[in-house]
């Protein structure tokens, strides 16, 4: 134990005494390192960070939930993508029918996308407040949160009560520190009463679920304000089917595909007229970009490890040119081959992890800048920086083996001769 511990000390001793003896050519070899470590740890903490805000937003949406729209969320290489745009939209009728005759379907919503409108308190406009209809078991599916007021109730629902959610966005541009709740507005001709303001958004890049500059009205009054029937809508209609409890999203997408071609009176060989889509092919697209970075930021930090690799390589071998004859005296009062080696392997190795250490301190500074300045959360986590001293040891041990190797091979005669 005693000589283990004799080995460290003399190994973290020489290796600063490089750095102090040698300031320049330390830097400059140890950059080296350091970018490579840098550019590997920064990628990966990027994309980790990226990854779980973009897959945390999808996530609320459920991965028991199946999406039906006129277009799908990834081409059919099989299909002419022109084809997609002669398929009818997905309509209430197609929503009653799967209400009543999807038996592996727990709950079933109909939204509608009816576009950009102006809304209107007093002297105050927004423009571009985006237009949400749907039928009411649409707060249910993606469990919506409301920051002030209510939901509809199903009395006012059923009768389309001249009722409106705003987006938070919305309700501030427009009411600023008033109460929202209870105030009327004019939406597309229609004075309509604000019930509720949905929660903020929050941080997200990319949220399916903003509903933070949108206005959220119940499918019967929309029907009272706006033709929802139109085939040309260039935003669309979709219907949202959950899976229940006992039953796979697989069991739910076959028996909702049986039912949509009977109610549509398909034939046997006619494709499909609609598309069914999963939150897994998002995903599964996420993965494929993010794995491009991965391996982006790996070339890059390779290249420059390797440079660092055989600038350290080139310390040591000076070192061990520079401290022969120390070593010849050492290997002459006793002192074994291992020791030697070991001495020399310990050295590179602290090197690079200093080399690490810098790369992994400038990864998290950066994280921090850039986390105030675009408002969104980057995050260097303890697995990168354990993944980022291991590589820096590996980078070490490789670096440093062929100087310490060639240290204790010494004949210590010849040796105490230099």
């Amino acid at each position: 134990m005693r000589i283990i511990l004799r080995i460290l000390y003399e190994s973290f001793d020489q290796a600063f005494h490089q750095l102090r003896a040698n300031k320049l050519r330390s830097f400059l070899s140890l950059l080296g390192i350091t970018i490579g470590i840098f550019c590997i740890i920064a990628v990966m903490s990027a994309v980790d960070s990226l990854e779980d805000n973009i897959k945390g937003s999808f996530e609320q949406l459920g991965n028991d939930v199946i999406y039906i729209t006129k277009l799908p969320w990834a081409e059919d290489p099989g299909q002419t993508y022109w084809k997609y745009f002669q398929r009818p939209v997905p309509s209430i009728e197609d929503y009653e029918i799967i209400r009543t005759r999807v038996r592996t379907a727990s709950e079933v919503s109909f939204l509608v996308r009816i576009g950009s409108r102006t809304i209107k308190y007093r002297s105050n406009n927004v423009e571009g407040a985006f237009v949400l209809a749907a039928t009411y078991e649409y707060a249910d599916i993606f469990g919506m949160q409301l920051d002030q007021g209510r939901y509809y109730s199903p009395f006012e629902y059923e009768h389309g009560s001249n009722k409106i959610i705003l987006g938070y966005t919305i309700a501030e541009e427009l009411f600023g520190a008033l109460d929202p709740i209870g105030k009327s507005v004019k939406l597309m001709g229609k004075t309509l009463q604000v019930i509720g303001v949905f929660e903020k958004s929050g941080k997200s890049l990319v949220n399916p679920l903003d509903y933070d500059e949108a206005v959220f009205l119940s499918y019967p009054l929309a029907k009272k304000m706006s033709d929802v029937r139109l085939r040309n809508n260039p935003w669309g209609t979709q219907l949202n089917v959950k899976a229940s409890e006992s039953a796979s999203v697989s069991e739910l997408k076959d028996e909702v595909t049986g039912v949509l071609r009977a109610h549509r009176r398909l034939k046997p060989r006619e494709s499909d007229d609609f598309s069914i889509n999963e939150i897994s092919i998002i995903t599964q697209f996420l993965d494929s970009i993010f794995g491009v970075l991965n391996v982006a930021g790996w070339l890059i930090g390779v290249f420059a490890i390797l440079v660092g690799m055989f600038s350290v390589a080139n310390i040591m071998f000076v070192s061990v040119k520079e401290r022969t004859n120390i070593i010849g005296i050492k290997k002459a009062l006793g002192a074994k081959r291992y020791f030697i080696l070991l001495e020399f392997l310990i050295e590179a190795i602290v090197l690079c992890i200093l080399g690490g250490l810098v790369g992994l301190l400038i990864v998290f500074v950066l994280m921090k800048i850039l986390t105030q300045v675009i408002d969104f959360e980057l995050y260097l986590s303890l697995q990168n920086v354990a993944f980022g001293l291991i590589l820096s040891i590996i980078i070490g041990v490789f670096s440093g083996l062929i100087p310490a190797n060639q240290a204790s091979k010494l004949d210590p005669v010849e040796a105490m001769r230099k």
